[in-house]
């Protein structure tokens, strides 16, 4: 096949979602109404727990942090996705592809890092809770947010400078609706054997070790919930931690059933539609679950708009 390298890549095409041309209007309005729900759930979110004095603990600190990144994350594709669908034009530049990969890197990984923060969070909260408030300060919870960044930036950065380095073969067509790595990757003349080194040694460390921890924490608090004597006591640890369980559920298993354990028969349509329920979906429904689950928020949405209704008058 014909080489080109990077030098002299212009552009690649987004396929996008298997849907059919006379279909694309309806789509294009689905998605954009689910998208802008998605960010004013999540800024919602990030405004109660700003102005709400009560929400000032390190449970929502870290929640505030997960929805802005949930927002960031919607805010790689979807628009993108949305304007190809609009305007029927599925190119991207090389650098806009490189760059929404970049950033669709570090925007999952920062979300596996502060999941598993959250996890660690309920875990001391539940495990440990004469030492909750020692433990869980204001110091250990910026450390934990801000290593969470940096190391969602080095395995952003990682993945980008080693994809850089490749060549790519005369067929720029990449059967997804935004620049996946594994799709770029299959573009490639080049040997790609140091980036599959690389997504599976850094894929352990930002996927699989988040879950373990995850895994652990909830383990502990499970052991320590069956050591409750009351029912009233173990409603009370299960609130707690229901609504985290909840994404960390919907989050993990589809990337799991996804990338993990792919039917042989699955094909490139159903992976591409599987894709929307982490990258678009699970930002969706973070609000709806956090805000239906939580007596907290729900008390701070109805200060908030009492405040606003007296305030009107």
């Amino acid at each position: 096949m014909k080489r080109e390298n990077q030098s002299s890549m212009s552009e690649f095409l987004l396929l996008g979602l298997p849907i059919w041309p006379e279909q694309q209007g309806v789509f294009c309005a689905l998605f954009l109404g689910v998208y802008l729900t998605t960010v004013l759930g999540n800024l919602l979110i990030i405004l109660l727990i700003r102005l709400d004095h009560r929400l000032h603990t390190p449970m929502y600190f870290f929640l505030s942090h997960l929805a802005l990144t949930d927002v960031s994350f919607s805010s790689v594709t979807v628009p993108k996705m949305l304007i190809n669908m609009q305007t029927l034009d599925q190119s991207i530049p090389y650098a806009g592809c490189i760059t929404q990969m970049f950033f669709f890197l570090f925007f999952t990984g920062l979300d596996d890092f502060l999941l598993t923060s959250m996890a660690y969070d309920r875990y001391v909260a539940i495990c440990h809770p004469l030492h909750y408030s020692t433990v869980m300060g204001q110091g250990l919870c910026t450390f934990l947010v801000s290593v969470s960044w940096i190391l969602s930036c080095a395995n952003a950065l990682c993945h980008t400078l080693l994809l850089t380095r490749l060549s790519f073969c005369a067929d720029h067509s990449i059967p997804h609706f935004f620049c996946d790595l594994d799709a770029l990757l299959k573009l490639s003349c080049s040997d790609t054997s140091l980036n599959e080194l690389a997504i599976f040694t850094v894929g352990v460390a930002v996927i699989i070790l988040p879950l373990i921890c995850i895994l652990i924490s909830y383990g502990c608090i499970g052991a320590t919930i069956l050591k409750v004597p009351s029912t009233k006591g173990i409603c009370k640890a299960l609130s707690t931690c229901g609504s985290h369980l909840s994404v960390v559920s919907l989050y993990y298993g589809t990337i799991i059933g996804l990338y993990f354990f792919p039917s042989s028969s699955t094909s490139r349509d159903k992976s591409t539609v599987a894709s929307v329920m982490y990258t678009v979906v699970t930002p969706l429904l973070n609000p709806f679950i956090y805000s239906l689950r939580n007596r907290d928020m729900k008390g701070a949405l109805e200060r908030l708009l009492h405040r606003a209704k007296v305030l009107s008058q």
